[in-house]
């Protein structure tokens, strides 16, 4: 198979290509589109030598140090995974043509409103070649063509899957230009962020630095995704087995999602209880910058090597690694402050049983997901029950949390009438 590249000198009429194949989606049924996902996913097995000797190119570029090698790296199992989760999106009802409302006038007006596709999504994203899989799949269920925007980091491997893509496509009759890969460089970043006559979504799905520049220099609309700088609070009344748990499993399941713990906040009446808290932490190897309380609290209990004192930037900082920082509190409320300081509005835990504790918690935190004697690990779409997903949305406007098929599609209304005028 020949890895795909981009033709530079017809950006104009590439971008039109899309926007028509998007199109002419409107007329292919769910069962089209499921086979396309199933062959699909057969052939990215088929083609596993091939994929996987381009991401190795890819792995050759970066150092195996790096928090986003682990992003990076596909295997064999990775691929058989994307292949299941192909199917699985396949297997999903259509999120098109929902009736989300719907009332006839005292004039005999029907209204309806239904559920529609936005018709291009475009997806800017870093060093996670599974997401080509994730947003072809998702966009084409629900309708629409994409343009992807991988890293440089990732580039041979990101070619190599829309290689394999765009060969199902063309074999099955259908339009290549559903999906669209566009070069890896930061012209290109900018040529897309100002392509609103060809582009109605974008979402970037990267680190703070990435979304603030796209927020910045966007003519499209766009949905911020992937910035994660997330808290577990443990309460004066916490569960320490709960919470040992929970911190260990929030921080260390995969340290280089949005969704891994950055800051354990602690009551200051349990600081006793921070060095069973932290006990599995050292087990994984985990820096921790604490503050001085939890410091004191940890000096002859933790690994000394892993232990540093915390200064002022150890707070609001996403690690995307083996790292976190604790902080004490005096209160639930000086835990919402810090939250509400240095949180990302993504996910957010309390450990406690106290109900009312609980639910103020639940209540007043302002992120997409906040629990209550759970890790922020579960945010994620097919632990919602909603499938594969293309990020989890931070912002309040259209979706929040996981974006699902749900969420990647919009609305219309039809009204249908019988000779009615307006007065």
């Amino acid at each position: 198979m020949i890895i795909y590249t981009w033709n530079d000198m017809d950006w104009e009429n590439t971008l039109a290509a899309v926007r028509e194949a998007g199109r002419q989606l409107l007329t292919r049924s769910n069962e089209e589109i499921n086979r396309v996902l199933e062959a699909v996913a057969d052939e990215t097995m088929r083609q596993a030598a091939f994929i996987l000797e381009a991401n190795r190119k890819d792995l050759a570029r970066m150092d195996s140090a790096s928090p986003k090698y682990d992003r990076l790296r596909l295997t064999e199992g990775r691929l058989q995974e994307i292949a299941s989760g192909l199917r699985q999106v396949a297997a999903l009802p259509s999120p098109l043509g929902r009736v989300l409302k719907e009332s006839t006038l005292p004039n005999g007006l029907r209204l309806r409103r239904v559920s529609v596709p936005f018709g291009v999504i475009g997806v800017i994203y870093e060093a996670r070649p599974n997401v080509s899989f994730d947003v072809f799949a998702l966009c084409l269920k629900a309708g629409s063509a994409c343009v992807l925007k991988g890293g440089s980091d990732a580039d041979c491997s990101n070619r190599a899957i829309v290689a394999v893509i765009r060969a199902v496509l063309r074999d099955m009759g259908m339009d290549e230009h559903i999906v669209e890969l566009l070069p890896a460089g930061h012209e290109e970043t900018m040529r897309l962020l100002q392509a609103d006559r060809y582009i109605d979504l974008l979402i970037p799905r990267g680190g703070r630095q990435l979304i603030e520049f796209v927020k910045q220099h966007a003519r499209v609309p766009v949905i911020e995704t992937g910035a994660g700088i997330c808290h577990t609070y443990f309460d004066s009344s916490g569960d320490v087995v709960k919470g040992a748990a929970i911190i260990h499993n929030a921080k260390t399941r995969r340290v280089s999602v949005c969704n891994a713990l950055d800051c354990l906040l602690v009551h200051a009446s349990r600081l006793a209880d921070l060095p069973a808290l932290c006990a599995p932490l050292s087990q994984s190897r985990v820096l921790i910058y604490a503050d001085e309380p939890a410091l004191a609290a940890l000096t002859g209990h933790y690994p000394s090597t892993l232990l540093q004192a915390a200064v002022p930037e150890s707070y609001g900082t996403e690690y995307l690694d083996y790292k976190m920082a604790i902080k004490t509190v005096s209160s639930l409320e000086e835990a919402l402050e810090h939250i509400s300081r240095y949180g990302s509005r993504h996910s957010e835990s309390i450990v406690t049983e106290d109900r009312e504790q609980a639910s103020r918690f639940l209540c007043q935190v302002d992120a997409a997901c906040v629990y209550h004697n759970a890790p922020t690990s579960f945010t994620d779409g097919a632990q919602f029950g909603l499938g594969a997903e293309i990020g989890i949305s931070t912002q309040k406007l259209h979706a929040r949390g996981p974006m699902a098929l749900e969420e990647i599609t919009t609305y219309k209304w039809l009204i249908e009438g019988d000779g009615q005028v307006r007065v």
